[in-house]
C-alpha cells in the first residue's frame, strides 16, 4: 500500500494522480499488542465558505513559532500547541521549513466529570475501553487516576495513540497497556476488527471528543452486537488567540497540515476560503480528508495508513507537485 493517496476521484475529482513514494505503514494485520512482563517475569496473555475570523481574534505573540526562521515556511503545522513536534522533526530532517500555528485547542467535554465515577463503579462491566486519539488517551488517563486506577482492557486506534500509554513515566506508573490496535488507524477498521471477548459482556466504554463522528459506535460496534457507552470527555475549539504576524506568514505557505476535522474547519474559518484554495491540504488520514472535501476544498491528499512518517510523505509529495522540492 502506498504511503499517501489523492482523495478518490469520485469525491475529489479535480485532484490529479501522481507517483507516490513508499513509506512505512502502521500495521499489516490486526494486532494484539504484546504485554509488559508481570512482577514475576511472565507475560500476561494477549487478548484476541465562512467569513474569516482572524480580524476578531486577539493577538498573542507567543502563540506560534516559525521553525528555521531564516527560511520562509513552506508548511504550516496546525495541531494543538505542543503536538506538532514529531511531524516537524521529520519534515525539517528533509529540509522542509515549517511554521507552527495551532488552529484548535482543547476544553473539557460535557461528560468529563462522569468518567471517574463510571470507571470506579462500572469498570468490570466493560470488555474494552476504546480510545481514538492521543488527546482522548490523555483525558482518559486523568479520569482513570481519579477513579483509583481500576483494571481495564484498552484498545487504541493506532500507534500514535498507543504511545501515550507507553512512555517511560506511564509504564512506571502501571497505566493500562493497549491490547489491540487495528490494521489501519481509523474508525472504519477499528470497529469491525475489535475482538469479541469470549464470555464477555459485549459492552464498550468509549471516551471521545464531543465532535467525534458516530462511525465507530454505530457502524463498527453496534452493528456487531456491542453495547456502547460513549462519554464526550473533551472538546476541540478554534483557538481564541493568534499572532497576526504568524497568521500572515501562514497564508503564504504552500501546504497546510491537517490532523483532524476540527482543524480544517477552524483553518478555513480563521484563514479564509480564498487563501486556503491556493494551498495543498495534507491530511493525516481519510477522516480529515473527507472533512476538507465537505468544505469544498480540492487540492487534498491524505495518508492511507495514518502516522507521522506517512503524513510527512504526503507533505513531501505536495511540495514536489508544486515543484518546491526535487522529485524523489
Amino acid at each position: 500500500m502506498s504511503a499517501c493517496t489523492a482523495a478518490p476521484a469520485a469525491s475529489l475529482a479535480r485532484q490529479t494522480a501522481v507517483p507516490r513514494p513508499s513509506s512505512p505503514s502502521i500495521a499489516t494485520s490486526p494486532q494484539l499488542l504484546p504485554q509488559r512482563p508481570t512482577a514475576g517475569g511472565s507475560r500476561a496473555a494477549a487478548v484476541p465558505a465562512p467569513k474569516p475570523l482572524a480580524a476578531r481574534l486577539p493577538c498573542r505573540h507567543a502563540a506560534a513559532r516559525v521553525m528555521a526562521a531564516t527560511v520562509p515556511a513552506q508548511v504550516v503545522l496546525t495541531r494543538e500547541q505542543g503536538k506538532n513536534d514529531a511531524l516537524r522533526k521529520v519534515l525539517e530532517s528533509r529540509g522542509i521549513s515549517c511554521l507552527e500555528l495551532p488552529m484548535v485547542e482543547t476544553a473539557a467535554g460535557p461528560d468529563q466529570a462522569r468518567l471517574p465515577q463510571v470507571l470506579a463503579e462500572r469498570h468490570q462491566e466493560f470488555d474494552w475501553v476504546c480510545i481514538t486519539s492521543p488527546e482522548a488517551a490523555s483525558v482518559f488517563l486523568t479520569g482513570w487516576r481519579a477513579a483509583g486506577r481500576p483494571p481495564v482492557r484498552v484498545a487504541v486506534v493506532g500507534e500514535g495513540t498507543a504511545r501515550v500509554f507507553q512512555t517511560p513515566a506511564a509504564v512506571a506508573e502501571g497505566v493500562p497497556e493497549p491490547q489491540f490496535v487495528p490494521t489501519v488507524a481509523n474508525a472504519e477498521h477499528f470497529g469491525p476488527e475489535l475482538p469479541v471477548i469470549e464470555g464477555g459482556t459485549m459492552r464498550i466504554l468509549y471516551p471521545s471528543s464531543n465532535k467525534a463522528s458516530t462511525v465507530l459506535q454505530q457502524s463498527g460496534l453496534t452493528e456487531r452486537g456491542f453495547e456502547v457507552l460513549r462519554l464526550n470527555t473533551y472538546d476541540t475549539l478554534p483557538v481564541s488567540q493568534l499572532d497576526e504576524g504568524q497568521l500572515a506568514a501562514a497564508k503564504q505557505a504552500a501546504v497546510v497540515t491537517i490532523g483532524s476535522p476540527s482543524a480544517i474547519k477552524a483553518w478555513v474559518q480563521i484563514v479564509g476560503e480564498e487563501a486556503t484554495r491556493g494551498m495543498s491540504i495534507a491530511c493525516i488520514g481519510s477522516t480529515s480528508a473527507r472533512a476538507a472535501e465537505k468544505l469544498g476544498l480540492q487540492a487534498i491528499k491524505y495518508a492511507e495508513e495514518p502516522g507521522v512518517d506517512t503524513w510527512a510523505a504526503v507533505v513531501q509529495e505536495c511540495l514536489q507537485e508544486r515543484q518546491l522540492l526535487p522529485a524523489a
